[in-house]
């Protein structure tokens, strides 16, 4: 039963129809029964097919992940005449400059309650004026936001530690998580040992080749230059090793080191496969994800390999080290320590028993604290709660 005002209006903005599509899936279909919502983002034929499947309504709004001022400025504008026509109840934001032009907008607006999820923060990687400008950037969106949701504990204190703004704005929904997993869909169970075979056929990989798997974008912030380079020296020594690597350069952006992108060209044990719009089948062939990013607010690639069965090396940053308990369902190591990285490859390649026990807890950690229904149950009572 729809126990709020039916014409309450929700507004849910990301930077590219991407973030609503995949980090958010299921999310908005699942508000639409409280809340007239409306999805805002980039790229109109990606977001209409968005609102098609998450039957809701759409406002194409153009804007870029880069630090572009005036065309900045004009989407400002644009989604300010947007909401002073449209009226919402709620604006939530995620994503760094969805967050920055939706805050800033709504409250022009007078939109009451203006909600901004904190999902990483590129920030903390960036050094000099640039630094200075997106701190001033972060300091904004939160000045605007009636409330700040960072997805992870140890995102929440560098919040506080950098004093972006009151600690009575933030709060940590659920156990963390923006969208948490659907462990229906992502399960082993799905995938017998001969569809996992086949899989592996496919792509030229033996039935005894352990394989190590990374999953997001192949760029120098998630740690692919260092992963690659302690993968080849585990080559030396484990013959029947693969590193399978799922998802698309950043050239722009962020991109990988010279020597790194030759390697992933010439090596052979290395199986590059681009974007993939389903990413189970990729986990049903693999043995253990290696996420060695520098920083994330809470990686769902992290829950997904987990509740797909397989342990994790990740590095210590927050999320990271809050989803993997180290030595329990996967193994924690520095951030950018190619060394740390080695030994922990190896360690999963030669000794059975601890492979054996972190497989073990590895679905039983996410079913157990970050199953999907309860965190849209914690974001639908934030929203339920100021619309009482």
């Amino acid at each position: 039963m729809n126990t709020t005002n039916p014409k309450s209006k929700l507004v849910r903005i990301t930077t590219v129809p991407l973030s609503l599509d995949k980090l958010l899936s299921g999310q908005l279909a699942y508000m639409s029964h409280y809340f007239d919502v409306i999805a805002v983002s980039s790229n109109q034929d990606y977001l209409e097919r968005v609102g098609v499947k998450e039957k809701v309504r759409t406002f194409t709004l153009e804007m870029s992940r880069k630090i572009t001022p005036l065309k900045d400025l004009i989407a400002v504008i644009r989604l300010f005449l947007f909401l002073r026509k449209e009226k919402p109840m709620i604006v939530h934001t995620h994503t760094p400059k969805a967050g920055i032009v939706g805050m800033i907008a709504s409250k022009l607006a007078g939109v009451p309650y203006r909600f901004h999820t904190v999902a990483g923060m590129p920030l903390l990687e960036v050094t000099g004026i640039t630094r200075k400008v997106l701190d001033f950037v972060e300091r904004m969106t939160y000045f605007c936001a009636t409330k700040v949701y960072p997805n992870s504990i140890g995102l929440k204190t560098i919040i506080e530690e950098n004093n972006y703004c009151s600690s009575t704005k933030l709060k940590v929904l659920a156990n963390g998580s923006s969208n948490g997993i659907d462990t229906s869909y992502f399960s082993p169970d799905l995938f017998p040992i001969a569809v996992k075979e086949q899989y592996r056929k496919e792509l030229q990989i033996a039935s005894d080749d352990f394989v190590f798997i990374f999953v997001g974008r192949l760029v120098t912030d998630k740690g692919i230059n260092e992963m690659v380079t302690a993968f080849e020296k585990i080559q030396d020594h484990f013959s029947n090793t693969k590193l399978l690597l799922v998802g698309d350069y950043e050239s722009e952006l962020d991109p990988l080191l010279p020597e790194t992108l030759e390697c992933i060209q010439r090596n052979a044990h290395i199986i590059s496969v681009g974007f993939q719009a389903d990413v189970r089948p990729y986990f049903a062939m693999s043995d253990v994800l290696v996420f060695p990013s520098y920083r994330e607010g809470f990686p769902n690639v992290v829950m997904q390999a987990g509740a797909m069965g397989l342990p994790s090396i990740v590095s210590d940053i927050n999320g990271c080290n809050e989803i993997v308990i180290n030595n329990e369902n996967g193994i924690i190591i520095p951030v950018k320590s190619t060394s740390a990285l080695f030994s922990s490859m190896e360690l999963l390649c030669t000794d059975a028993d601890l492979y054996s026990e972190l497989k073990k807890n590895s679905r039983s950690r996410i079913v157990d604290s970050y199953e999907q229904l309860t965190v849209w149950k914690a974001i639908l009572e934030e929203y339920l709660e100021v619309c009482e």
